[in-house]
């Protein structure tokens, strides 16, 4: 089973454990973690599930899809460390932080 460190908007960290084979966002939902909106509930229409992944472990173990590319190109938070968590399996060891959520646009 996958433990992952989510840190929150508050800047608490907790470690989490997740079904193998879960998405980063089903452990945080599953944990509890409840500042994460996630509207689509993970079929990768929206910017809602937004996390910023630890900057040592940005070595492409898990590519970025085009779609996903496209989509965090709406979130005013996007870095070079942002992916949907949706998109992202529960890698052992894996720490993220949960972004900013974006401002709603008139």
């Amino acid at each position: 089973m996958p433990t992952l460190t989510i840190t929150t908007h508050s800047g608490d960290t907790r470690t989490i454990a997740a079904d193998s084979g879960a998405s980063v966002m089903r452990a945080i939902r599953n944990a509890g973690i409840d500042e994460m909106s996630a509207l689509c509930s993970g079929c990768c229409s929206c910017v809602t599930c937004h996390v910023l992944v630890d900057e040592s472990q940005l070595d492409g173990r898990s590519p970025m899809s085009a779609g996903e590319d496209d989509l965090l190109d709406i979130s005013e938070h996007r870095t070079a460390r942002s992916r949907l968590s949706c998109q992202l399996p529960s890698l052992d060891g894996l720490r993220v932080t949960i972004a900013p959520e974006d401002r709603a646009k008139p």
